[in-house]
């Protein structure tokens, strides 16, 4: 389902303009937005907000799309395009942002980050706001356009799908697919938490990892993530070398042995440290293929996608335009 509150278009500035007039702030264009209804109790509200400061920024009147169950908001993105939209953004969480992003990459059409769900990971890692709606519409209107790598993935015998922060399999899986809604809503991220204890518990499982360039290692894990970014909710540095912008994916094999290993695996989690050990594994590549013995939970930018065996992943560099502060902001 696709609702539009307004069909009235500016003409495109051009799918590959930079966003910015010279002095940091960004021409008049067209506005659209992606919004997963489910996230507000008052949309109406929501809505008259942004078309305020939109507004009074010289922007044309805001295009509106809503999710549905059926489409979580690569159609509706894809429709934003062909009426004429030169910014997209995304208001939801960390699915209604992947499946808007699916739509723009390698389009040259910038994605506006306006947050609206619980971990806002994409734009945590940009140091972008994740808890003031006005704040972020205000890089998105005056900020400049940063490209930046999106991962790739195939499960089992899948269609390839894009992901912006990481996939999963393991206990990030369980604490994204077992935390409890209501929770989530009154706390926020830290209901991840509570899941997360449950998760300690699960019994691991054996993984081979392999990349193009290096011969394939076998592991006993809990939890195997390759990552486009490495920061999650809380400040946490699951991979600190992780950047948008290397052309490579990082990966992370958690495999604590004891209530010692998990201690180590805290202290490094928390601290951002570099070293391996046999605890925590790091490695990058632009490709990495990870197998199971048996399937496993496994997740994709924080969303749930059922138990798989296969985990086939690749960079594909700078394929996404994404809407940042200006230096002057920063």
């Amino acid at each position: 389902m696709v609702s539009m509150d307004s069909a009235l278009t500016a003409p495109p500035t051009g799918p590959e303009q930079r966003g910015d007039g010279g002095d940091g702030v960004s021409p008049a264009g067209q506005l659209a937005v992606v919004v997963n209804p489910s996230k507000f109790d008052d949309l109406k509200a929501v809505k008259a907000s942004v078309a305020k400061v939109c507004q009074e920024a010289g922007w044309e009147e805001v295009l509106w799309y809503e999710t549905s169950t059926e489409d979580p908001g690569e159609g509706q993105a894809r429709q934003a395009l062909a009426d004429g939209a030169t910014v997209v953004c995304s208001l939801g969480g960390d699915g209604t942002v992947r499946s808007v992003a699916s739509a723009l990459v390698d389009t040259g059409v910038a994605l506006g980050l306006l947050p609206g769900g619980t971990g806002n990971l994409l734009a945590r890692n940009l140091g972008l706001p994740v808890d003031d709606v006005p704040a972020a519409l205000e890089v998105v209107l005056t900020g400049t356009t940063r490209r930046v790598d999106v991962g790739a993935v195939s499960w089992d015998e899948d269609a390839e799908e894009i992901f912006l922060v990481m996939a999963g399999m393991g206990m990030d899986a369980r604490m994204m697919g077992d935390a409890d809604e209501r929770i989530k809503n009154a706390v926020g991220w830290p209901a991840y938490l509570l899941s997360g204890v449950r998760a300690v518990f699960d019994p691991g499982f054996a993984v081979r990892a392999s990349t193009h360039d290096q011969q394939a290692t076998s592991h006993r894990a809990r939890m195997v993530v390759v990552g486009n970014c490495g920061q999650l909710a809380g400040g946490l540095e699951l991979m600190p070398d992780a950047r948008l912008d290397d052309g490579q994916l990082d990966v992370v094999v958690v495999a604590p042995h004891g209530v010692v290993g998990w201690f180590a695996v805290l202290h490094d989690l928390v601290t951002a440290r570099r070293s391996d050990h046999r605890d925590l594994r790091r490695f990058a590549s632009d490709s990495i293929d990870v197998i199971t013995e048996r399937p496993i939970l496994a997740e994709l930018d924080g969303d749930a996608v059922g138990p798989r065996r296969r985990m086939a992943t690749r960079a594909r560099p700078g394929a996404l335009l994404v809407k940042v502060p200006t230096a002057k902001q920063g």
